[in-house]
């Protein structure tokens, strides 16, 4: 195998991806970790090799033992590569292996929640950045979990309403829109990387009325719903905000459950209560209605097509996300 110095030396990037492949058939993590630290310093000289580095990384996270892995837990890396290694690193490593060697900061907390969200038990006094539960509650679903390999990354959405469920309405052809601060703050926040890092659309309005006529909100005349549980509403709401659209860089599982619980908050209107009661925020699902809906073409690519009723305040809200390769 030849010189990790000379092929730095000659910023030779195929032969670094070559080497990075090598050293991990044969598991040789220290010299994989050595070739990452060559492939940061040599961008000061103005060689770019941050692929490799990158790669290094990603690669250490996700195959290399706990002690190596978590060294890729810090603030520097990981800026690059596909997702955040606190999501790659909790694929095959417990939090429990992985905390010995972590500072208790945020990326120990991140990886606290990834692992929960993979059916791990997860200590009280571990940090939690985003306090919400580590343990699954009783009125959540399985959240939708990304699948990191050599190849890339896997993050299937959750399964569309078949056709059957759709019904077809004809809304209001006049329609007041209502200021809704924070929860339009929330569903922009919640899909951010589609509109920063991608080329996605985010719309969503707030009406008096029914899911329809905020649909119709949307200039949408004909609009096709489907009516959805809590649980499966918080699935789609969550995987939107693990993702990053069709080009942005994945945010990961436990970011995107936090952002759909932040919506949920706001749109129970218990922003100012945060951190909520997992009580609270389940009489909220369990109030509201919840709706898939299109407008007489199911969406492709990356979408998030969903309308909320509080019927007993008589508001609503429809959101429309889009991205596209």
């Amino acid at each position: 195998m030849e010189d990790v110095s000379a092929l730095v030396q000659r910023a030779d990037l195929d032969g670094l991806v070559r080497m990075v492949d090598s050293l991990c058939a044969s598991k040789e993590w220290d010299k994989l970790a050595d070739l990452r630290h060559r492939a940061r310093e040599a961008t000061l000289t103005g060689r770019q090799l941050w692929p490799a580095a990158t790669l290094a990384e990603y690669r250490l996270a996700l195959w290399a033992p706990a002690e190596w892995a978590a060294k890729m837990l810090d603030e520097s890396s990981g800026r690059f590569t596909i997702g955040p290694l606190t999501e790659v690193a909790a694929q095959h490593h417990t939090y429990e292996a992985l905390a010995s060697h972590l500072d208790e900061g945020p990326r120990a907390g991140f990886v606290a929640h990834e692992r929960a969200l993979r059916g791990e038990t997860i200590p009280a006094n571990a940090p939690n950045p985003i306090e919400i539960p580590f343990a699954l509650q009783h009125w959540e679903p399985d959240y939708s979990l990304a699948t990191y390999s050599d190849e890339g990354v896997e993050a299937p959405s959750p399964t569309p309403p078949a056709a059957a469920r759709f019904r077809e309405t004809k809304a209001k052809t006049k329609v007041a829109r209502v200021d809704d601060v924070s929860v339009t703050l929330a569903v922009r926040q919640l899909l951010d990387t589609w509109t920063a890092a991608s080329n996605g659309t985010v719309d969503v309005v707030c009406v008096e009325g029914d899911a329809a006529t905020a649909i119709a909100a949307l200039d949408i005349a004909r609009p096709h719903l489907a009516e959805l549980t809590a649980a499966e509403a918080l699935a789609w709401m969550a995987w939107a905000g693990a993702s990053g659209g069709a080009h942005g860089r994945r945010r990961g599982a436990a970011a995107g459950r936090f952002g759909a619980w932040w919506l949920l908050a706001a749109l129970g209107d218990l922003l100012d209560d945060w951190p909520v009661q997992p009580g609270q925020l389940h009489t909220t699902a369990d109030e509201l209605g919840w709706f898939w809906w299109h407008d007489g073409a199911l969406p492709s690519g990356w979408s998030l097509q969903l309308a909320v009723e509080d019927r007993d305040e008589g508001y609503a809200w429809a959101i429309s996300a889009n991205d596209t390769l």
